[in-house]
């Protein structure tokens, strides 16, 4: 049988050649048509093979072949292509000498391939695409560099990819430039986490002295992955530690953590050098769970633990140790020397397991929460079971009912410093019911309502056993909303104003507190529901808003809004600092203070805001109607990567800073910011004069950032930043610092 060619470059649809082949054929070429373009194309009907040369293009479901010289059996839909070879598909791009491809299930081998898939870039001597979401490669490397010679590259004996999921290796070598720095008998990397699996950072901190800190990341099952601590402090010693990730299809996702260090006593913190203990054992070991248990119901729990041989040294230090740390010192403990962000966010975090259940119109809370760490000043529960109610209409009445009822059994344990009163042991039983009347008269918007409280204590303060306090409260929120409409279009100043509308938003609250039939002074204290007294009081707000189109959407101009509360004939309750009023001595009706908030956005580019507190407090203090407080910003988003803002944070009682940003990239390569912050006004915690300033030049290296950062603090002195940053996971950071802190008159 003669073979059929198209001498000239031309389109067969496989469809067509079928036509004249064999019927069976003809079924599977109306599920999916293989399209070849190419300069030369010849068919064997005897062999079913097509044969093209020059400038040939396949595609076929999604996929598309690139080559030079090309045969494809048409029944069984193989083909190989020389010559320039490339496939692609959504998955990524793959270039080699020659291409062994199934069209039919998308599967092949590439010999000396190059390969991407984003943001990774590779070599092997073979690329086998074992299906439409796996390929493996031997013999290669990859990389986020797209370089020929690429600054960095992990090479693997067998590298498994899955696109958009995950990479595993065997056997492989971590290469910076021509230099091999580490091996690992196995990788594994989830694309789904911008996370490199190897953090080192190195450098150097006062405290500390020089460190080195490191992290290894280890994927272990599909739903469990591990990262594991090794650190050396030259001051304190080694410290290790893991933190475990998991989630599981049955009982939920949690994490658990742990870092143990015994730490050594070069140059302690306040201590003795001669007679201090030689080592302090600290760890810290948290575990948190969620279990969402049903679309109605879930559980959370949180546990921590914390031992510190030397937060309790520091604590009871003995004279004889002359660590100058008084009774009332205060210590650091494990989880602000070496996780200070946690820290920063929770200080004393709580140990609890809180179950929620949600029902048609209520929901119920059961809570126990244990103190765990001695020194935390934490209140047990154990229980404390909430039940609320929210606002449901009576029938077919007009009124409202809501109830929010709460039992807990208590315990206030004395913490370690300072030393406190005894124990306190109680339980109680609190319930409000709240009966409201929602209405609408005229442009006004009333909801009065009464309620009445009762509160069940096992005992009193002065020593009653079972009584009950009830309180009475009735009040009523009212607000109204005008507007108008201004047809206004200008362009005046670049301001883009098409149409104003104007929101007034006036709003009062009144609330009156009965006397509760047992005094605040014969309970004893836990929290906030035992301290309740009479009030009287009334909250007032007023929102103004200005409101015009920009690009077919609202945009809110100007929004400014002013709270406060006036507080009606008072006559007993606790001052500021705690102290109970006398009941006899009737106070003046005043203010409290006044909130403001201002909110400006003239220009897509500039954004102003603004709040500040009028301390309105009795007339014959003399800094009666005085700002306590003032903080503005002012941001100038001028393009990508050139912002400038300025602010100022003013305290009456305290400090009077203003800080000022500014970033700017000069072309591609090459981008610098500057942050100041000074202080013009002594305060108890800061001196008049530059309190920080820090000055970035930040370099593109291709695939990576270079930051030099050149930092200096009143507090801390001067610290120099070498950061070096992947683009492709910008979330990691390898930098080196270095600390030139110079020693302060009198300090230790």
């Amino acid at each position: 049988m003669p073979n059929n060619a198209i001498p000239r470059r031309g389109l067969i649809l496989l469809s067509l050649i079928l036509g004249f082949a064999a019927p069976v054929f003809a079924e599977t070429a109306k599920e999916s048509p293989l399209i070849i373009n190419g300069d030369n194309v010849e068919y064997s009907a005897d062999s079913k093979d097509v044969v093209a040369t020059g400038n040939i293009e396949i595609t076929y479901k999604g996929s598309k072949l690139t080559c030079n010289r090309l045969r494809v059996n048409m029944q069984t839909k193989q083909g190989v292509a020389e010559g320039n070879a490339r496939l692609d598909d959504a998955r990524g791009v793959v270039t080699g000498e020659k291409i062994v491809y199934d069209f039919a299930n998308k599967t092949g081998v590439i010999y000396n391939a190059d390969f991407r898939a984003n943001p990774y870039f590779g070599k092997a001597k073979n690329v086998e695409k074992l299906s439409e979401g796996e390929f493996v490669a031997r013999s290669g490397y990859f990389t986020t560099c797209n370089f020929d010679r690429p600054h960095y590259r992990f090479a693997s004996k067998k590298l498994s990819m899955f696109p958009e999921d995950k990479i595993m290796a065997q056997g492989t070598t971590f290469y910076l430039g021509p230099v091999p720095l580490i091996s690992f008998p196995k990788f594994n990397y989830s694309m789904k986490d911008p996370i490199m699996h190897v953090q080192v950072e190195p450098g150097t901190r006062k405290d500390w002295g020089p460190y080195v800190l490191n992290t290894w990341r280890y994927n272990l099952t599909e739903n469990a992955n591990l990262r594991l601590f090794l650190d050396y402090r030259f001051k304190l010693g080694w410290a290790e530690g893991f933190d475990l990730n998991y989630k599981t299809s049955v009982v939920g996702k949690g994490d658990f953590k742990f870092y143990y260090t015994n730490e050594n006593a070069k140059n302690p913190r306040g201590l003795s050098a001669d007679t201090a203990p030689t080592e302090f054992e600290r760890y810290f070991l948290r575990w948190r769970h969620k279990w969402i248990i049903d679309d109605n119901t879930d559980l959370i729990m949180e546990f921590y633990k914390i031992t510190d041989k030397r937060r309790q040294f520091e604590n009871n230090p003995a004279p004889a140790f002359g660590s100058g740390l008084g009774s009332n010192a205060v210590a650091h403990s494990v989880l602000q020397d070496y996780f200070f962000r946690e820290y920063e966010k929770d200080s004393q975090p709580l140990s609890y397991a809180l179950l929620h259940r949600n029902f048609n119109y209520s929901s119920l809370d059961i809570l126990m929460q244990e103190r765990t760490n001695h020194w935390f000043d934490q209140l047990n529960k154990l229980p404390e079971i909430n039940y609320t109610l929210p606002s449901i209409q009576v029938g077919e009445t007009p009124l409202y009912f809501e109830n929010t009822t709460q039992f807990g059994v208590y315990n206030k344990k004395a913490t370690m410093l300072p030393v406190s009163l005894d124990d306190i042991n109680m339980t109680r039983l609190d319930t409000t019911n709240r009966v409201s009347l929602p209405m609408k008269i005229s442009f006004l918007q009333i909801k009065p309502f009464v309620a009445s409280r009762q509160t069940f204590y096992d005992t009193a303060d002065n020593g009653q056993n079972s009584i009950v306090r009830t309180i009475f409260y009735s009040g009523a929120d009212l607000s109204t909303k005008f507007f108008g409409i201004y047809k206004v279009k200008s362009n005046f100043l670049g301001l883009d104003i098409n149409g104003l509308r104007h929101i007034i938003t006036p709003s009062v609250g009144y609330l009156y507190t009965h006397t509760p039939t047992i005094p605040l002074s014969n309970l004893r204290q836990i929290d906030t529901v035992d301290s309740i007294t009479r009030g009287n009081t009334a909250s007032l707000s007023l929102s103004n808003k200005l409101q015009t189109k920009r690009n077919g959407q609202s945009v809110d101009f100007v929004d400014f809004l002013i709270t406060t509360d006036y507080v009606l004939d008072p006559k007993s309750g606790l001052n500021q600092n705690g102290i109970l009023f006398d009941p006899g001595n009737k106070l003046h009706s005043q203010y409290s203070d006044i909130l403001f908030r201002l909110t400006v956005l003239p220009y897509s580019w500039l954004y102003f805001y603004s709040d500040a507190t009028l301390e309105h407090s009795d007339h014959t203090d003399p800094n009666y109607n005085k700002f306590s407080l003032l903080n503005y910003s002012l941001n100038f988003d001028l393009g990508k990567n050139r912002i400038f803002s300025i602010g100022q944070r003013y305290q009456r009682k305290g400090s009077n800073e203003i800080t000022g940003s500014f970033v700017w990239r000069l072309n591609p390569k090459w981008k610098f910011s500057i942050y100041e912050r000074y202080n013009f006004r002594n305060s108890p915690d800061l001196s008049v004069g530059s309190q920080e300033q820090e000055y970035t030049v930040t370099r593109d290296l291709h695939c990576w950032d270079m930051d030099i950062t050149l930092n200096k603090k009143e507090s801390s002195g001067t610290t120099i930043f070498l950061v070096f940053r992947l683009k492709a996971f910008p979330e990691t950071e390898f930098d080196i610092d270095q600390k030139m802190s110079s020693g302060k008159s009198g300090a230790q």
